[in-house]
């Protein structure tokens, strides 16, 4: 356990000092924010320049329990990517963040200028105009050092699961091809992955991230839409990881 998470979990780091009976003293175990807390702390608008950030509609979320995976071990890794907590959490809140490129808020190029363009330069127009990445940014609160033990779960599942699992969600089936370990530096503690998915003939890789701070979890599940039509790698949200980091603080 980190030095930083013994700020949050004395009770679990121990060391604590002795009463003049010769016991033990120790802290309360952390408590878990609530959901109002949440809010407070997750990105809102205006917090990432150039990034569109609101609470996600019905269709872009994953409601608990829809989601369910073959192989039991790798349960945390199928949750994490649906930006489902990995384990049962106290309380958690989402947010949609949406960054476009300068191409892409153009928009689809026009009859007319797709008429002055080659057929790869039309394709290849039209695909930029795709070129957004969204990302599913959640918040999860976690008693005590919880949360540090979800974590370590999640990044036992990584490895057992690295080569690929099968999961459901909403009852459509997809295959989950590899989960690619990344390297990331964020928060008390934080694993990262690129995870290839494969579901009704269609590839596509999607970032996923999960850190610490203190005893709540950010979990940040992102794809670009051209890049998964190109095959093409893309970056991780680094500017909204740093932003959220900085309000869990």
């Amino acid at each position: 356990m980190s030095v930083a998470s013994c700020a949050f979990v004395v009770t679990a780091c121990g060391g604590g000092a002795d009463t003049k009976d010769g016991a033990s003293a120790s802290k309360p175990a952390a408590k878990a924010l609530t959901a109002a807390e949440l809010n407070k702390r997750v990105v809102t608008q205006g917090d990432v320049k150039d990034h569109d950030i609101k609470k996600p509609g019905k269709k872009d979320a994953f409601a608990p329990g829809s989601v369910s995976v073959a192989k039991a071990a790798c349960d945390p890794v199928g949750q994490v990517l649906s930006a489902l907590p990995p384990t049962e959490s106290v309380a958690s809140v989402q947010r949609l963040v949406v960054h476009e490129s300068a191409a892409a808020k153009k928009g689809m190029p026009s009859m007319k200028e797709l008429a002055d363009l080659t057929e790869d330069e039309a394709e290849q127009a039209t695909i930029d105009s795709l070129d957004i990445t969204k990302t599913m940014t959640s918040l999860w609160s976690y008693d005590g050092d919880d949360a540090a033990q979800a974590l370590a779960t999640l990044r036992d599942a990584g490895k057992k699961c690295a080569g690929g699992f099968t999961m459901t969600t909403d009852g459509e089936k997809q295959q989950v091809t590899k989960v690619t370990q990344e390297k990331l530096s964020a928060g008390d503690d934080a694993v990262a992955w690129t995870v290839g998915t494969k579901a009704a003939g269609t590839t596509a890789d999607t970032k996923v991230v999960v850190l610490r701070v203190g005893n709540t979890l950010a979990g940040f599940s992102s794809f670009n839409i051209a890049a998964v039509t190109r095959g093409e790698a893309f970056d991780q949200p680094t500017a909204v990881i740093e932003k959220q980091v900085t309000k869990l603080r």
